[in-house]
């Protein structure tokens, strides 16, 4: 099942390799296109972007096959999200995760990638909303 937090193509490759991964490529290749060969050099954008174990896991999922079975192209011109709703999106459900856990506000933040001050006011949040229900 797609990950409702990522858009288009970044969901896909979060299946396949992890949201921090999807994220890594919004951050490197965000509106722009960019291709994902059958098979990734050490110098090719996508390895060093997310290393080889990642980057092998999405050149093999995108490959494409031809009717005799061999590896015929590769999955090029892809638009990549920018993702910034998405990074935010996995932020706060990040935050809210490490609350719902008990973590201090500075491990909340630390976890998140969110500042303390926006954990204060979401564990605020939060707990007005639960003591409303």
């Amino acid at each position: 099942m797609a990950d409702p937090r990522l858009p288009g193509i970044l969901a896909e490759i979060a299946e396949v390799a992890g949201v921090d991964t999807a994220l890594a490529i919004a951050k490197a290749k965000g509106g722009r296109r960019a291709s994902f060969p059958v098979q990734a050099d050490d110098d090719h954008w996508l390895v060093k972007t997310v290393g080889r174990e990642a980057a092998d896991a999405i050149c093999k999922h995108f490959r494409i096959m031809s009717a005799s079975g061999r590896l015929s192209s590769c999955f090029s011109d892809v638009p990549i999200p920018k993702g910034y709703t998405a990074i935010i999106a996995v932020a706060r459900a990040r935050l809210e995760e490490a609350l719902a856990e008990g973590k201090s506000a500075s491990e909340a933040a630390r976890i998140s990638g969110m500042t303390e001050r926006t954990v204060f006011r979401a564990r605020a949040r939060l707990s007005g909303r639960t003591k409303s229900k």
